[in-house]
């Protein structure tokens, strides 16, 4: 039986998971005490997490979404948006995602389109290179969706 679930506290015991989508504990530190967080549990497994932030009265963004690598392409990160989607709907018009180019097609089949780019978001804030297969990352690519 899924579940999600607010976590309101403690909520660096969830770092392992998190760390799978954004490698730097320091940027996840700027965000996640501010950040409101969502967990996928089945029968008290994690299989998904995700952490959303308001950026203003009307937009939130979602600032990180992991699955554990057992269970990726199962469809359970697509729940736990689809779940915070509905909840944020009643408060913000739109919903932001920043992201690296390999996961814009998943992104873009749960309705998030390009918005914007940050050039060289990744080198400059990260301390150590990230790569996808072998190419290093360097724009933050933002997508968004309406709620």
């Amino acid at each position: 039986m899924f579940t999600i679930e607010q976590i309101k506290s403690n909520k660096k015991e969830y770092l392992p998971l998190l760390l799978l989508a954004d490698p730097c504990e320091e940027m996840i530190d700027l965000y996640l005490d501010k950040g409101e967080m969502y967990v996928l549990n089945d029968e008290n497994k994690i299989l998904c997490e995700a952490v959303v932030i308001e950026i203003s009265n009307t937009e939130c963004e979602l600032k990180n979404i992991a699955t554990t690598e057992e269970h990726q392409m199962k469809g359970y990160a697509k729940r736990i948006i689809d779940h915070i989607s509905n909840i944020y709907k009643k408060n913000y018009k739109e919903m932001f995602v920043g992201t690296t180019s390999a996961a814009v097609p998943f992104y873009n089949k749960l309705g998030f389109q390009y918005s914007h780019t940050v050039k060289n978001f990744f080198v400059d804030n990260y301390p150590k290179s990230i790569f996808e297969g072998n190419a290093q990352c360097a724009d933050m690519l933002y997508l968004k969706k309406d709620l």
